[in-house]
């Protein structure tokens, strides 16, 4: 799991400029879901772009000019993180992606490139709790309140159990799937997401 440097304390003059040119690969992951969506590359000037403005900020080099992600189509990219490799002659950025990422209208540059499908799931559900036109399960849901969506964890927590003990390896598989889900709409429910948790186990695994 990627770890989350405070941006504030990002010490642009430590890194190995002299390397390559003056420029440093930047991989770019969605700060929630993981997924890698680009790759470009930073001058100084266009990390102290960055780091000033909140927006990833690149130089182009086919332009020879600084080039802020979403200048033109409006699909920018919001900087959560930046940190550096082992070698200080690469760096790591976290961000929240407004719109697509690629030219060609895709999340990613990358066609491949998986995320963290949890994150991705919770995103769709924390979408369903907001709109109140929707006539999904998840929208029917929330209406139902806490305790109905408790109830269900509940079921499908012992469902999941009796899957296991019964070695039903493919009900075991879809039931964890069904625990997952609903264990994602009561987070959201109580105001809490899949972040919250995955923090809360990265925190733990330093421990």
């Amino acid at each position: 799991m990627a770890s989350r440097c405070a941006v504030v304390d990002f010490d642009g003059d430590a890194l190995a400029w002299e390397k390559q040119g003056g420029l440093l690969p930047a991989i770019v992951q969605d700060a929630d879901s993981l997924r890698v969506l680009m790759l470009g590359y930073m001058s100084r000037e266009s990390l102290a772009a960055t780091l000033a403005s909140g927006k990833v900020t690149f130089f182009s080099r086919s332009k020879r000019r600084l080039w802020a992600k979403g200048e033109t189509s409006g699909n920018t990219l919001q900087l959560v993180s930046l940190e550096a490799d082992c070698d200080r002659d690469s760096l790591l950025v976290l961000a929240k992606p407004h719109g697509p990422t690629c030219h060609n209208g895709t999340a990613s540059c990358f066609p491949q490139a998986v995320g963290d499908v949890v994150a991705e799931l919770d995103a769709v559900i924390a979408q369903r709790k907001v709109d109140t036109s929707e006539s999904s399960y998840t929208r029917k849901l929330f209406d139902a309140g806490i305790a109905r969506i408790a109830q269900k964890v509940g079921e499908e927590g012992v469902e999941t159990a009796l899957a296991a003990v019964t070695a039903d390896h493919d009900a075991l598989r879809g039931e964890a799937a069904d625990l997952t889900y609903h264990l994602l709409v009561l987070l959201q429910a109580r105001g809490l997401d899949w972040n919250a948790v995955r923090a809360e186990l990265a925190r733990r695994a330093g421990g």
